[in-house]
């Protein structure tokens, strides 16, 4: 596991107890380097979606933990926030919510001469998604996925 991977794992241990409490869904946590900054962002999500001040609660009380634990050797800058309406499916449990939902897919290489589609998600497995599209169901290899997204109407 990669010192990155360390500090998720960790972080989203200290915010499921956090987020079980206020029934919010944890979306993602990750911990990347932008320029100079090292950012620790958490995505949360409830059902009617999340607000400024849903995102300021968590913040204060995740920086609490994160400052007692004191895991994380460099400098950084934490953010809470929604994944936003066109978030990108990247885990299990992302695709496992996002069942029965619209969403878009770009591939690598084209498909039948395309290379980006839209239709309802029907199922995922650790190599390939299905969905549905105009009535046909369509099933692609994951690693041949650029990104899959939860569409925007």
């Amino acid at each position: 596991m990669s010192r990155h991977e360390d500090y998720e794992t960790k972080t989203e241990a200290l915010l499921q107890p956090i987020l079980e409490r206020l029934h919010f869904d944890l979306w993602d946590v990750e911990y990347v380097k932008e320029g100079a900054d090292y950012y620790l962002r958490a995505y949360i999500d409830k059902e009617g979606g999340i607000t400024i001040d849903d995102c300021v609660d968590v913040s204060r009380e995740l920086s609490d933990l994160l400052d007692a634990q004191d895991f994380i050797e460099d400098a950084y800058i934490l953010e809470v926030s929604s994944p936003g309406l066109g978030r990108k499916l990247k885990k299990d449990k992302e695709f496992e919510r996002s069942i029965g939902r619209k969403v878009d897919i770009k591939t690598f290489k084209p498909v039948d001469g395309v290379k980006e589609f839209t239709g309802i998600l029907k199922a995922y497995d650790a190599n390939s998604i299905t969905i549905e599209e105009n009535g046909t169901e369509k099933q692609f290899a994951r690693k041949e996925l650029a990104n899959v997204k939860l569409s925007i109407d």
